[in-house]
């Protein structure tokens, strides 16, 4: 019997929920203990582009006043800074710093990590099926830096 199409996107949100749940453990234990989810689509976004309030709200479809909020932490936890613009001394621009970078880089070890632990479970074969299935239904695509504004937008809440 066929699943509803609802199961299946509870089943790939879950799948994405085990993923990064299971990053922020491991980058706790590795002494990264401050580090969320939106810690790493914000500094994703920067990397990007999105250099102000303003232009990573737009990224990660927050309100402004939640990328500030936001940036706070990162600058706090030394994961961004705040550099004059070479070409407009009244502006700054975010910047991910060396300690930001590592932190990804960490992180996309564990996923790597996962993905095998994942590659065991079900064998090779099955995955790369599955990934394969993946990539034709979603596509190639990045994935936007707004999927956790969406989803909280959609909750009722503000960002």
């Amino acid at each position: 019997m066929p699943g509803s199409g609802a199961e299946l996107a509870r089943l790939l949100l879950g799948g994405f929920r085990t993923l990064t749940d299971a990053v922020i453990v491991e980058l706790a234990r590795r002494g990264y203990e401050d580090v969320r989810p939106v810690h790493e689509f914000a500094m994703r976004a920067i990397t990007a582009g999105a250099d102000s309030a303003s232009e990573l709200g737009r990224h990660l479809s927050i309100s402004k006043q939640s990328a500030a909020k936001t940036i706070a932490v990162l600058q706090e936890r030394g994961y961004v800074t705040r550099d004059k613009d070479p070409h407009d001394a009244r502006r700054k621009r975010l910047q991910v710093t060396a300690l930001g970078f590592t932190v990804l880089r960490q992180g996309e070890a564990i996923f790597d990590e996962l993905r095998d632990q994942w590659e065991q479970q079900i064998g090779t074969a099955e995955l790369e099926v599955f990934e394969r299935h993946l990539t034709a239904l979603v596509g190639t695509r990045p994935t936007r830096f707004d999927t956790l504004g969406q989803l909280t937008r959609d909750l009722g809440e503000t960002g």
